[in-house]
């Protein structure tokens, strides 16, 4: 048995894309899709899809974050894998199966898939987009080869049910939850064929505020386990040694210009991540926040 929850917050105008792209997967396993909104115009949407199909249900958010309403949602699924995704995204044919192909390996512990941009390549932050994914998916990759620890993406991910009971609150699911199956002997795996498709932020405003979520929660796994245990790809130290290769992804001239332009921009990232947690003492809060222009 296979459980599939999707985490969404008022995105009704593209859950049901998420939802489609999940029941199109050719497979023979049994599976339940649980869709978790707090907000009713998403919910409204998931309703129908569960009044057509009998493996969707809808599962009630209280709206208090999306571990807070994870872990309310862990004790009643059902099946021995557990595969998360987000209700702004969706997956490309053919992603579930390599996904479970991973864990007939009974060390495995939890297996990401391949975020891939949709924006268009042509403008500026759509281009970022593109060397983002690419940037992640040669070091997933790397590491994948040598058999080392590999970071999840939050966009398409899956761990097996019945070892980790509740998702820690103060940091990201995706950073904290293979963390802790690494530290338990499991290994994390990269399945490249699974690839999920994602719309990145078109401003600066939403591109600075997505990237700063993202490191704070990264930046507070200290508070549960030993860091010095735990390999990590997200770090500021990793971006500088790898970027320069990254002058191998553009096409042309003004794609030149743009992966210069993103260096100052990640360094003022990660200037003011440090500046929030080291300095004012902020911390990674689980909650809803909508990134508008991802939607």
């Amino acid at each position: 048995m296979l459980s599939i929850i999707i985490t969404s917050f008022k995105e009704p105008n593209t859950i049901g894309k998420a939802i489609d792209s999940f029941l199109q997967q050719k497979t023979n396993i049994d599976y339940e899709l649980i869709v978790s909104a707090p907000d009713k115009e998403t919910q409204e949407i998931v309703e129908i899809y569960a009044k057509k199909y009998n493996q969707v249900r809808l599962f009630k958010d209280p709206g208090k974050g999306k571990s807070y309403a994870l872990n309310l949602l862990l004790p009643k699924v059902r099946g021995d894998i557990i595969i998360l995704s987000d209700g702004d995204v969706y997956i490309g044919e053919n992603s579930i199966v390599p996904i479970l192909n991973e864990f007939k390996d009974e060390n495995v512990g939890c297996v990401t898939g391949k975020p891939v941009s949709s924006d268009s390549r042509k403008n500026k932050f759509g281009y970022w987009s593109h060397l983002l994914c690419h940037a992640a998916h040669r070091l997933r990759l790397k590491k994948a080869r040598k058999n080392e620890f590999i970071e999840c993406s939050g966009y398409l991910w899956a761990f097996k049910n019945g070892i980790i009971d509740k998702f820690p609150k103060g940091a990201a699911e995706d950073t904290i939850i293979p963390v802790l199956f690494y530290l338990k002997g499991f290994k994390v795996k990269y399945a490249t064929q699974s690839k999920v498709y994602v719309k990145f932020p078109t401003n600066f405003e939403d591109f600075l505020e997505q990237k700063n979520r993202t490191a704070k929660g990264h930046e507070s796994l200290y508070k549960y386990v030993d860091i010095t245990k735990v390999p990590r790809m997200k770090t500021f130290r990793n971006e500088f040694i790898g970027g320069f290769e990254l002058f191998k992804f553009p096409k042309n001239i003004k794609e030149f210009w743009w992966t210069f332009l993103l260096f100052p921009l990640r360094l003022y990232t990660w200037t003011s991540v440090f500046y929030q947690t080291k300095v004012k003492k902020e911390e990674y809060k689980d909650g809803w926040k909508r990134i508008e222009s991802t939607k």
